[in-house]
């Protein structure tokens, strides 16, 4: 799913797409402070200058590996003459582009460029306005970031509250009273792993011999989605302990269950957005 968010640049309304992870800048937006009557118009003649060719197709060879160089070549070539006109459309159907792309719909639809080929379709709308796109973009990621930071905070506290629930758990009911430190200590990590075998499908252990030289562990790097099941596994796992649930039974529920919340998650696109 593609996620939009809107920025005002010098009193234009900008919509912004993330698109596989890649942000995408509405060139039909941006044409409307040159000419909000004619934005097509706008985007050809810009498309249709060699230089602006030339970058585009610099920026397809480097990132499109479906990049039809032939086609490309062709298009160059004929730059430049008396005549020569180049629309979006005819750009992505001849050379199968990625950087730029036509979204359909009145509202919202248009097109979008990679913002590394639309900051200079700014710069040939108005050096003033690419100054200010610059600004609006990297203050919406900052906050993005921000917000990110803190989601990503909260699910790690949580996080925590649970594993003091947990630990909890197995020091009253699976840890004897005559044990030493070294020994519960063992029986804590015994029980962590059984929550990533759970969720990750591998031991902590597994995951380090998996991934030599990564100063993490294998929950630094858990999505969200994860974070939250993970949490309410330890919840669950600590009331399974105190039911008397051997391991190996409660590892067979524990992962039902971290199958179950996992697919719940990411199918419920709404709430996707919200932890994202």
């Amino acid at each position: 799913m593609s996620k939009k968010e809107t920025i005002t640049v010098q009193g234009t309304e900008v919509v912004l797409l993330s698109h596989q992870k890649e942000d995408y800048i509405s060139l039909t937006d941006m044409a409307k402070f040159k000419n909000a009557e004619a934005t097509g118009y706008v985007i050809s003649r810009w498309l249709s200058a060699r230089y602006t060719i030339e970058f585009i197709g610099i920026w397809e060879k480097v990132n499109n590996p479906y990049f039809n160089v032939v086609e490309f070549n062709n298009i160059k070539n004929e730059s430049g003459s008396n005549g020569f006109v180049l629309t979006s459309k005819q750009w992505i159907e001849k050379t199968n582009a990625m950087g730029i792309m036509a979204k359909p719909g009145r509202y919202g639809g248009g097109t979008f460029a990679h913002k590394d080929i639309a900051f200079e379709f700014a710069s040939w709308v108005s050096a003033e306005f690419k100054f200010y796109l610059i600004k609006e973009f990297q203050r919406l990621k900052e906050d993005e970031q921000q917000r990110l930071s803190l989601e990503w905070d909260f699910q790690r506290t949580l996080s925590k509250i649970n594993y003091r629930i947990h630990t909890d758990a197995i020091k009253e009911e699976i840890i004897p009273k005559t044990v030493t430190k070294e020994q519960a200590s063992v029986i804590y990590a015994n029980e962590a792993d059984l929550l990533n075998v759970a969720l990750f499908s591998k031991t902590a252990a597994q995951w380090r011999n998996e991934n030599i030289g990564n100063k993490g562990n294998i929950r630094d790097l858990a999505t969200l989605e994860q974070l939250v099941v993970l949490s309410n596994m330890e919840s669950i796992n600590a009331l399974l302990i105190r039911q008397g649930l051997v391991q190996g039974e409660r590892l067979v529920q524990l992962n039902h269950v971290a199958i179950t919340q996992m697919k719940s998650l990411l199918n419920n696109q709404n709430l996707t957005k919200r932890l994202k």
